[in-house]
């Protein structure tokens, strides 16, 4: 492994095994593993989660389980679509849209396992990477840290070559998957939307022929829909404050969301694994300058996941309300429509906000994605 990566690589097998004894001693993992094992008793677990010697192991144990309990317990129907034009043999780089923090590039995860592929390695941002415990068990499950962007130009562009350097020798030297949402942060309002920096920054590390600089990557574009959006409402509150403040997070504001998205119910969930960008489609991109070709491959990305996005009764509802017709009654029931509704009168506790305000942003959530499509 190339040491100059260091600073933000996951776990090697060796620093995986040093981490677990500090994992299971954590005050937190007794909650942890009652919710992962319900089965087993905390002794039984400790001895499990102990007796692993790879990070593989680990991920197609234990993860594995978090995932079949997120689904169990918070969603009705996980459904992914399209492995069949990948190959168990080849790295990619998944873009995905980013929806939820945590169960995005999670759920990928578990499905690749249970098609016998491998784990991505995953950006995590160095905000959420604070807590010791949270830094343990990104690290071993193959994190690595992204810084965000602060500081002056230079140092945001040596950090934008470290990143790019890094995910370019994880798939062509290492051979292994990467996994990075389209932008920085997750989509708030219901408008997916690769950040063309994202493919500058690929470009960066391979600045002689921008062709191959993307063509080497194999990008997958992947499109996740949740029937009921992840943190739909503090997504809402986030949108609400922005129009007036720059938006600082509060303490622990990253932490509650990730487990708001594990917790909170999302009816049906589609992930769909798009056709991977070719190089006959970036050839047709050879004449432009770099960075209208930046825009053109960002655009590209953006047309297979809005392609690909999988609407549901709840997004047609908030189209026909938000506007005030019924363009898409047939879409859905009246039991749908008074399910959404009932949820959407949550925010009617946030009674010192311009509550429509809030209701008009909430609709939007779901309402963007079926002009999109």
């Amino acid at each position: 492994m190339n040491s100059n990566f260091d600073d933000i690589r996951p776990y090697t097998d060796a620093e995986f095994r040093e981490a677990i004894p500090r994992i299971v001693a954590h005050e937190a993992f007794p909650m942890i593993a009652s919710w992962v094992y319900p089965e087993l008793s905390l002794a039984d677990v400790v001895k499990r989660v102990t007796s692993f010697k790879t990070i593989r192991e680990f991920q197609h144990d234990t993860m594995y389980k978090v995932n079949e309990q997120v689904i169990a317990r918070s969603i009705d129907t996980f459904t992914c679509s399209g492995i069949e034009r990948l190959s168990k043999d080849k790295p990619y780089l998944y873009v995905s849209n980013h929806r939820d923090i945590m169960l995005d590039s999670s759920l990928l995860q578990y499905f690749l396992v249970s098609k016998g592929f491998e784990t991505t390695q995953i950006t995590f941002g160095a905000n959420l990477m604070t807590h010791p415990l949270v830094v343990d068990l990104g690290k071993s499950n193959k994190m690595f840290k992204v810084a965000r962007p602060g500081g002056g130009i230079r140092e945001f562009y040596r950090g934008s070559l470290h990143l790019s350097q890094y995910i370019r020798e994880a798939i062509t030297v290492n051979h292994e998957s990467v996994w990075i949402a389209q932008r920085n942060g997750r989509t708030k309002d219901g408008n997916d939307a690769t950040d063309q920096g994202i493919i500058k920054m690929f470009c960066l590390s391979e600045q002689h022929d921008k062709i191959k600089a993307i063509a080497d990557l194999h990008i997958v574009p992947i499109s996740v829909s949740y029937e009921w959006e992840s943190c739909d409402v503090l997504k809402t509150l986030e949108l609400y404050e922005s129009q007036f403040m720059r938006y600082v997070k509060k303490p622990g504001e990253d932490l509650n969301s990730i487990l708001s998205g594990i917790t909170h119910y999302k009816g049906r969930v589609h992930m769909e694994l798009c056709e991977p960008i070719s190089l006959s489609e970036l050839m047709a991109f050879e004449g432009l300058t770099n960075v209208e070709y930046h825009r053109a491959v960002a655009r590209l990305i953006d047309s297979r996941i809005n392609t690909a996005y999988r609407l549901y009764p709840n997004n047609y509802i908030a189209h026909d309300i938000l506007f005030g017709n019924q363009k898409y009654r047939a879409m859905y029931t009246d039991e749908q429509f008074d399910a959404f509704v009932a949820h959407m009168e949550c925010l009617n506790r946030y009674d010192s906000f311009d509550l429509e305000q809030l209701k008009e942003i909430f609709l939007g959530i779901y309402a963007n994605p079926v002009d999109n499509k």
